[in-house]
């Protein structure tokens, strides 16, 4: 009896351990993301965030928002620099307003046909120290790149070639996306990622420029744009995880050490997960009659990227962070045979 009582005894000192060891983080921050709270790629964010509690034994907990949840996506940027929000894991181009550095590096259009060598390129290629050096002064530290599989375009009318992307009103975020997407011809759309349904919904766009082919189908995109380009071609943009730049200097070298390493393995996580999950989904929708996935062929796809060459050497022109990218980005690229 008395054996069991110590045991029972044990066994409530150790649930107790475990009750002041999860309210004792010493860092509780919330970093907000460019997704809806239902889309696959945040859930594996939240996931990924509680990796990073297990990984610090408890001392850090991040709480991962969705799209809109404090500030809108083009404002995180400047709430994370001002403490109202300690990180986000979003896509800089939607800071090309401020400069267009972030749009070229955050989304160098149809430079990266491999998720992989785009990830390279950040971490053994100079991306990563040339966005801190981008944005750093803005009051925030880049602790890792992230993307996603090539992103897909669902529509509601077969594109087949580039010369149906006339006229065509399609979504894209301000910066380089949406001035090539005028440079071959369509009629680009300025709306945020969280209006992509209602936009197709209510025929205000004929397609869009949105995430990959499993994260639109959980949307319920298909719905009403039932010819997706699938895989992609145009559009793979950085997720860039940062956070306040001074809360990052003032961290003991083994979280910032931790974090580091936490978010590149989100980086790989992320890439295989999504797409495992888009060659599922593209399996289901092939056997829809209602969806009609299109891959648009090599010569396209190679007319394109002529168009984006084009949009790369002006914007390379605007300042001296953006020759910086242009010059590091497509040294990269030649020097794998990719450009």
């Amino acid at each position: 009896m008395l054996k069991r009582k110590s045991c029972l005894l044990l066994t409530g000192s150790a649930l107790l351990l475990g009750l002041s060891t999860a309210q004792a983080a010493e860092y509780e921050w919330q970093f907000q993301a460019s997704e809806t709270s239902g889309e696959p790629s945040f859930k594996i964010k939240q996931e990924w965030a509680d990796k990073v509690t297990m990984m610090t034994n408890g001392r850090v907990e991040i709480e991962i928002l969705p799209i809109n949840a404090i500030v809108g996506p083009t404002e995180t940027l400047t709430a994370v620099s001002s403490g109202i929000l300690q990180g986000h894991m979003t896509d800089p181009s939607y800071f090309s307003g401020q400069d267009p550095a972030f749009g070229m590096l955050g989304n160098l259009v149809g430079a990266w046909s491999d998720p992989y060598d785009f990830l390279e390129y950040m971490k053994h290629g100079g991306g990563e120290e040339l966005y801190n050096e981008l944005a750093n002064p803005y009051g925030t530290h880049l602790i890792g790149a992230a993307t996603f599989p090539l992103e897909s375009i669902p529509s509601t009318v077969p594109i087949k070639t580039l010369d149906d992307f006339d006229g065509l009103k399609i979504r894209a975020p301000q910066g380089m996306v949406y001035n090539i997407f005028d440079r071959i011809g369509a009629s680009p759309v300025n709306l945020p990622g969280s209006e992509v349904y209602t936009g197709l919904e209510k025929k205000v766009i004929d397609a869009a420029d949105s995430t990959v082919l499993s994260n639109n189908d959980a949307m319920g995109l298909h719905a009403f744009a039932p010819y997706p380009l699938y895989p992609g071609f145009h559009s793979m943009p950085m997720i860039a995880v940062s956070m306040n730049k001074e809360i990052w200097d003032e961290l003991p070298s083994e979280l910032q050490t931790t974090l580091e390493v936490a978010f590149d393995g989100m980086a790989y996580d992320l890439i295989a997960r999504l797409k495992a999950q888009d060659v599922e989904t593209l399996q289901k929708l092939k056997e829809d009659p209602d969806v009609h996935p299109y891959d648009l062929p090599a010569e396209e796809r190679k007319k394109f990227r002529q168009a984006a060459e084009q949009e790369w050497a002006e914007w390379a022109s605007e300042n001296d962070m953006t020759q910086k990218i242009y010059d590091s980005a497509t040294a990269f690229l030649r020097s794998r045979n990719l450009l």
